[in-house]
């Protein structure tokens, strides 16, 4: 007996450790996650909507929109276009953001036109909430009246005279009747907007038959009106008639005005260095010293490259302020610059970047404060055989630079030296010792480009090389066919960029609005050359804007 009640209680303990053990796995195998289907490509379906799509005689102040699945708003406040626009200062409420949900809801705080067809455009804004694929270009659409408008107007619009591809331009339709006139687009909304997004292309929808202006706005402001300091413009000086022109092959170009000269500020921002703040367009920029100050008091000035800013430096004067005039042709200011910094900045002067001179470059070396005085005697200047290297030394008048010219040789090493008092400054105050080698490159590390311009109706041109941001590396005019060669090129890719210089006086002019003055034309040749070394790009350009 007690051999049998042993077996049975081992047989037990073997039976318990079994279920144990499969529990053991059963629980090891929930921990595991499922291999599951295909990943999911599909972007979310509106399902329907409260007012139904496209209602017509809409009284209502809240719309829901309904979809397949859990979504979630990207970027809205960038994506979202209403047309025609509602008044930015009271905008509607879209909810939720943030978080995912099956809905979007509308609560709108203005008050909607009669008889309008309105489009809430979310754009790329609509994707579904696991993967983030996206419901391009979603629309809810519906009418104050009792019709829908249907009609459609469609284009491209671009950079006047970048080759960039540009985004998020808002595109404008002022209705030509009685009230229309040409300073509406400063002072109210459009009919009707609509916005280019991630592509050049735009496409208005749900348009009512009719006579319309069209505007293209780098909007920075978001308020659907033109700021001309702000904003850039595009136009076409003829109207447009719906339903006719509803495809246009025009391209819409937009353009930075240039703004009037107005004069801002003067203040001091170093001792013996003062800016003159300002906007618009100068062409003869001038500052005289009102002051009484001693007879070998003297300035020197210049704009600050990209900036609306003219810098101007000062010998050394114990006053407690400066009064200047501030010309720019008949234009006149005079502003009072109080004088409180204590501590002049001592001369500094930078190499060369990167050692390396190229063979069309000249040697400049930049400087903190304006050099007056020169002494050669103090420069050693020799190549790699320590032979000395006759130069002509120059100090630029458009920046603070000193420069070298001398005759350069291929594949060569130099050693340049200025030792203290070489470069005295405005400030009476000299450089250190700088100590600089530079090398030039083999001519077969460069490249050429060679241009037969055809050119049978003598239209005046400037063939610009750029380089792959558009910067421009060398240029040439020309108003006849012939040849252009760009020459010791660096290799890497390059565009050509062609300006129609109607006006012949050397440089490209940008439009006006209200002169109803295009931006002179600008075309970029179609093909990116690459350059390679020891090689020779051959490019026929056929000047015409068909």
């Amino acid at each position: 007996m007690f051999i049998c009640s042993k077996i049975n209680e081992l047989r037990k303990i073997q039976s318990l450790f079994l279920i144990v053990l499969v529990l053991s796995f059963s629980q090891c195998a929930k921990k595991g996650r499922p291999s599951g289907g295909p990943k999911d490509e599909e972007a979310p379906l509106f399902i329907t909507a409260d007012p139904p799509y496209e209602s017509i005689n809409f009284d209502k102040d809240e719309i829901n929109l309904y979809f397949n699945e859990y979504i979630k708003l990207k970027d809205l406040n960038k994506q979202l276009i209403i047309s025609p626009p509602l008044n930015p200062s009271n905008p509607s409420l879209i909810s939720p953001q943030g978080s995912p949900s099956k809905y979007i809801n509308i609560k709108i705080l203005d008050t909607l036109l009669a008889n309008s067809t309105y489009i809430f455009d979310f754009g790329n804004s609509v994707k579904d909430n696991n993967e983030s694929n996206t419901l391009e270009r979603f629309k809810y659409v519906f009418s104050t009246g009792n019709y829908i408008d249907s009609l459609t107007l469609k284009g491209t619009v671009k950079n006047s005279f970048k080759s960039e591809n540009i985004e998020n331009i808002k595109l404008l339709l002022y209705r030509l009747d009685s009230a229309y006139t040409d300073s509406a687009v400063y002072k109210r909304k459009p009919d009707y907007v609509t916005s280019t997004l991630d592509s050049s292309n735009y496409q208005f929808s749900n348009l009512r038959k009719g006579t319309y202006y069209l505007i293209a706005l780098k909007d920075v402001g978001g308020d659907y009106v033109f700021n001309p300091k702000n904003d850039e413009i595009g136009f076409f000086r003829d109207s447009i008639s719906l339903p006719k022109d509803s495809i246009l092959e025009n391209i819409l170009s937009i353009f930075k005005e240039e703004l009037p000269y107005v004069f801002k500020r003067g203040k001091e921002i170093r001792k013996g260095q003062l800016i003159f703040g300002y906007e618009g367009k100068t062409s003869n920029l001038k500052v005289e010293t009102l002051s009484a100050v001693p007879d070998d008091f003297y300035t020197i000035s210049f704009p600050e490259k990209g900036k609306d800013t003219l810098n101007l430096w000062h010998s050394p004067i114990e006053l407690d302020s400066l009064i200047f005039k501030v010309t720019n042709n008949n234009v006149s200011d005079t502003v009072t610059v109080k004088l409180r910094k204590k501590q002049l900045d001592s001369l500094v002067v930078s190499e060369i970047t990167g050692g390396v001179l190229n063979y069309k470059d000249t040697l400049f070396f930049g400087t903190n404060n304006p050099i007056v005085k020169l002494d050669t005697t103090k420069i050693n200047f020799v190549d790699a055989d320590t032979i000395s290297i006759p130069f002509s030394p120059f100090i630029s008048k458009n920046e603070n630079k000193v420069g070298f010219i001398f005759e350069k040789k291929f594949k060569m090493s130099y050693k340049f030296n200025l030792y203290p008092n070489a470069l005295i400054d405005i400030f009476n105050t000299s450089n250190d010792t700088l100590k600089s080698q530079f090398r030039t490159r083999s001519t077969d590390d460069y490249g050429e480009i060679s241009l037969t311009i055809q050119n049978p109706d003598t239209t005046p041109v400037i063939i610009q090389l750029t380089d792959i941001n558009d910067k421009t590396v060398a240029q040439e005019k020309t108003s006849i066919s012939k040849t252009i060669t760009f020459n010791y090129l660096l290799p890497k890719k390059y565009k050509i960029r062609i300006i129609y210089d109607y006006n012949n006086n050397g440089k490209w002019d940008t439009g006006n609005y209200l002169k109803k003055q295009l931006p002179e034309p600008v075309k970029y040749f179609s093909k990116t050359q690459e350059v390679r070394p020891n090689w020779i790009l051959n490019e026929i350009i056929k000047i015409g804007l068909e």
